[in-house]
């Protein structure tokens, strides 16, 4: 992917760039493979908002991306690299030998013609092909990777993201992840090699507020523009600080900083935390 500028020709183009889709080979989607999405506006079965600013946005169709790649020791080849506008990640289109078909998130340097593999047992350690961590040199870049065997990707799957393999010592990998924390994941679990494609969304500016709502998000108002009975930071004649001791969430509870993970089972196989970013 590249990023392109675009004529200074309104305030909101002015610091806005855009993606060239160069490396998209094929802009409509494999029909069978898509689903409508049904909007929610960030409400639960119950119709309360639990994800507050969701709603509006562009229409869109679902991609069904295959997670597991459970189609073992079958080979594919790669008809086509798509956009995918529900992730920042590109997808490749795989035309399997029996006639199938499947979306998998496309690592980087995959192109259109390769052939790709996904097996239990080791296989030829190139990008695009998925096998078991234990099969994995250190120091190996991967993505998509398990956290549990057979459940499906889950780490590792966004634009650029990338998951380094530190070692295998019995019964675990040691993985270094995205976010600077070092843990532990079965080495039974599955990963694709290759860092997760389109690296450099990251640095796309939207340039302008419509160009947020176009991606389904509402505004998000200060809450010290607010009045007391709406939030605690509310109040005052112009501009004022929040006038706390420390910052609290519209619901009163302590914010910014505040540690929110809770107590899990696996946090045994974590090594080392997450560094505090700068």
């Amino acid at each position: 992917m590249g990023i392109k500028k675009v004529k200074a020709n309104t305030p909101g183009r002015r610091e806005a760039t855009f993606d060239d889709f160069k490396d998209i080979t094929k802009f409509s989607p494999e029909k069978a493979l898509v689903v409508i999405k049904k909007r929610q506006g960030g409400r639960n079965s119950q119709g309360k908002v639990t994800v507050r600013h969701r709603g509006g946005g562009a229409r869109r169709y679902i991609r069904l991306v295959d997670f597991k790649r459970d189609k073992f020791n079958i080979p594919a080849t790669v008809a086509a690299i798509e956009y995918d506008p529900n992730r920042g990640a590109r997808l490749a289109l795989l035309n399997y030998a029996d006639g199938e078909k499947r979306y998998i998130i496309a690592p980087i340097d995959l192109k259109v013609g390769d052939q790709i593999t996904s097996a239990k047992e080791l296989i030829e350690i190139k990008v695009g092909n998925a096998l078991p961590l234990k099969f994995i040199p250190a120091g190996l870049a991967v993505s998509c990777v398990e956290l549990t065997p057979g459940g499906g990707a889950k780490l590792a799957r966004g634009a650029g993201n990338v998951i380094y393999v530190m070692g295998v010592e019995g019964k675990y990998a040691q993985l270094r992840l995205p976010s600077g924390e070092v843990r532990q994941v079965s080495k039974e679990c599955l990963c694709t090699i290759g860092q997760a494609s389109n690296p450099d969304k990251r640095h796309i500016s939207l340039g302008k507020a419509g160009r947020r709502r176009y991606l389904g998000f509402r505004p998000t108002v200060r809450g010290t523009a607010m009045n007391p009975v709406d939030h605690p930071h509310g109040g005052g004649e112009g501009k004022q600080s929040i006038g706390l001791k420390n910052p609290k969430t519209k619901w009163g509870r302590p914010a910014l900083g505040v540690k929110t993970r809770r107590k899990r089972s696996s946090d045994r196989l974590i090594i080392s935390r997450r560094s505090k970013r700068k």
